[in-house]
């Protein structure tokens, strides 16, 4: 396995074996997206909470508050705003694809090890010159 230079190298039809059996799954930097999709599929995904911050602009319906609104962007140069916040939890993968192959700088590796009873920890990312 660690001969390998893309997983590629490999019969499409061992791929989910050859993933299961092994019990550390190490992308080094420099994957192809192609390679790094199968280690993001292998890893799963996990909750997230994201959150969403929009700015509406204030739009006043009486005339003194009309110019009061004038007169506080004359003298801060910005409009009144309000802030609407969405908070929801997304699905995300652990690791995408395209992080795997653009984000995981040279001389790091992301792993994924897992115990002798078979408890995987998640991939994290690894300094290799540490």
């Amino acid at each position: 396995m660690l001969a390998l230079r893309t997983v590629a190298d490999v019969p499409e039809g061992l791929h989910g074996p050859l993933y299961g059996a092994v019990g550390c799954q190490v992308a080094m930097s420099g994957i192809t997206t192609w390679d790094g999709s199968r280690f993001a599929r292998a890893w799963g995904t996990h909750w997230v909470e994201m959150r969403d911050v929009a700015h509406h602009t204030v739009w006043a319906e009486k005339p003194t508050t009309r110019a009061l609104h004038a007169l506080r962007k004359l003298v801060t140069s910005k409009a009144v705003t309000t802030e609407a916040v969405t908070i929801r939890q997304v699905e995300r993968e652990r690791w995408s694809s395209s992080e795997l192959a653009n984000e995981v700088p040279p001389g790091h590796a992301v792993a994924a090890l897992s115990s002798v009873r078979g408890e995987r920890a998640v991939p994290l990312l690894v300094d290799l010159h540490a």
